[in-house]
C-alpha cells in the first residue's frame, strides 16, 4: 500500500520560513518523480513544484521561483520543500504527489498525500 505522508506545515509570520517533508512507503521511491501542490479554500489544487528520480531537473510555478526550492533523499524516501519569504497568498493545504515523470498536470500523478497547513499571517 503505498502512502505519503507531509509534515512541517504551520503557521508562520509573512517573510518567515517552513520546511514540508513528504515521506513514502510502499513504492520504489527512486523510480517516482514527486510533485508539491497546494490548494487554497474556494479555489483549485494548483502546481507548486516537481523535480525528477534523481532530483538532477526541478521545475517551479511563477509564483513561487526563487522562494521555494524542491529537493529530495531517496536513501529517505523523502521529498522536501523549503519555502522561503512567504506571503500570506502561500496560505493553503500542500500535498504532495508521485508520478512517473515529473509534471506540472495535477491529473497525471497517481499517489498523494493527505496535505499539511500553511498559514501565512501578514
Amino acid at each position: 500500500q503505498v502512502q505519503l505522508v507531509e509534515s512541517g506545515g504551520g503557521l508562520v509570520q509573512a517573510g518567515g520560513s517552513l520546511r514540508l517533508s513528504c515521506a513514502s512507503s510502499g513504492l520504489t521511491f527512486s523510480n517516482y518523480a514527486m510533485g508539491w501542490f497546494r490548494q487554497a479554500p474556494g479555489k483549485e489544487r494548483e502546481f507548486v513544484a516537481t523535480i525528477n528520480w534523481s532530483g538532477g531537473s526541478t521545475y517551479y510555478a511563477d509564483s513561487v521561483k526563487g522562494r521555494f526550492t524542491i529537493s529530495r533523499d531517496n536513501a529517505k524516501n523523502t521529498v522536501y520543500l523549503q519555502m522561503n519569504s512567504l506571503k500570506p497568498e502561500d496560505t493553503a493545504v500542500y500535498y504532495c504527489a508521485a508520478n512517473t515523470i515529473a509534471s506540472t498536470t495535477r491529473d497525471f500523478y497517481r499517489y498523494w498525500g493527505q496535505g499539511t497547513q500553511v498559514t501565512v499571517s501578514s
